[in-house]
């Protein structure tokens, strides 16, 4: 979501619960998602309560589908590597271009919830 990872430089949303859709530049087969965050080593507060905890990962047809395909629920660590990987947990054979991420809680910031980066992985359709 954001060109580095300078802690402050992310993409914020007020509170715990939020959503981001994604255009990709061609169909894909999605394989696996990565989420990053800073390290709580980079974080002049010393923790990243900032970071999402509980998301999950929806394939679209088209940005006006309110319901799509769920690829997987996960859990950011707070306490792993700054950029972990989530593989496609549901049984899929369709191929998308655009990718829902939802963010339903994070690891305790009261005003808002942080993403720096997020990727989508897969093979071209």
């Amino acid at each position: 979501v954001q060109p580095d990872m300078y802690p402050g430089n992310c993409w914020a949303f007020k509170g715990s619960q939020g959503y981001l859709v994604v255009r990709l530049s061609m169909k894909i087969y999605p394989t696996a998602f990565t989420l990053e965050h800073i390290p709580k080593t980079l974080s002049p507060t010393g923790n990243i309560t900032s970071a999402p905890r509980n998301f999950s990962v929806y394939g679209l047809d088209d940005e006006y589908q309110e319901e799509g395909k769920l690829l997987g629920e996960y859990v950011y660590d707070q306490d792993g590597e700054p950029l972990q990987m989530f593989p496609v947990m549901e049984e899929n054979e369709d191929a998308f271009q655009i990718v829902e991420l939802r963010i339903f809680s994070n690891w305790g910031h009261a005003e808002y919830t942080c993403l720096y980066r997020f990727r989508v992985h897969g093979k071209p359709a």
